[in-house]
């Protein structure tokens, strides 16, 4: 998803930053882009090792606009989840955000403008037991991003949090189930662009998908955890 965004915004008004921790697939990226945008500069970072990362985002100066994509998950299972791997999903899905943010928010406060998008899910809009961390890693980004847009309602600073369902991508790919839904990356990344060119403050996608969790979060809640426990 990261690459696909990376070529959807390269064009000659814009140049752009890609930071990620394969240092191989960010010089072939670059090197497909370089020709197209004004400029394509490459972080090689394990967004986990936070100081790292942040002495990398500050080397950049001020931006226009920041992507969180980055994110994992172990996938589902009926086992306790390993201490490590819980640790590692809040490391990436929600520490690694705001190690960033703690950077380029200051930034973006003192340019009085900017643009803020985090890529949480509609798993965060319902846990399941066999995914407990990933569901409660992406509901604490979706609130982070709420007490954001609440911080800067009056600013130019705009956050944006897009809550896609399955797309096509490394991490959906690990998944020995099948996906509801399940959306090509490109015509999921094409609707994220959407998203993000129209201000949405909030944007959860695919439409059919999002209404069946709405229509299970509105269910008396003796039905409900009768419904999901049907899914251990």
């Amino acid at each position: 998803m990261g690459e696909e965004l990376a070529r959807k915004y390269a064009s000659s008004e814009n140049s752009l930053i890609l930071l990620a921790r394969r240092e191989d697939r960010l010089k072939s990226l670059q090197k497909e882009l370089e020709s197209l945008c004004k400029s394509v500069k490459i972080l090689v970072a394990d967004v986990t090792e936070f100081e790292v990362l942040q002495t990398k985002i500050a080397s950049i100066g001020s931006v226009d606009m920041v992507i969180l994509n980055a994110g994992v998950s172990v996938g589902h299972s009926k086992e306790v989840i390993a201490f490590s791997d819980f640790k590692k999903i809040y490391d990436v899905n929600v520490l690694a955000n705001h190690a960033i943010l703690e950077i380029l928010l200051p930034k973006f406060e003192e340019q009085k403008s900017g643009k803020i998008v985090f890529i949480s899910s509609l798993a965060s809009l319902i846990s399941l037991p066999s995914s407990q961390a990933y569901s409660s890693s992406k509901s604490a980004i979706s609130a982070y991003a709420e007490a954001l847009r609440y911080k800067y309602s009056s600013t130019n600073i705009k956050v944006i949090n897009i809550l896609p369902g399955f797309i096509k991508s490394e991490m959906t790919d690990k998944n020995k189930f099948k996906m509801p839904f399940l959306l090509e990356t490109k015509d999921g990344v094409s609707r994220i662009v959407h998203a993000i060119q129209t201000n949405k403050r909030v944007y959860a996608f695919p439409l059919r998908f999002y209404l069946i969790i709405r229509a299970l979060n509105v269910l008396p809640k003796f039905i409900r955890e009768k419904t999901i426990s049907l899914l251990k």
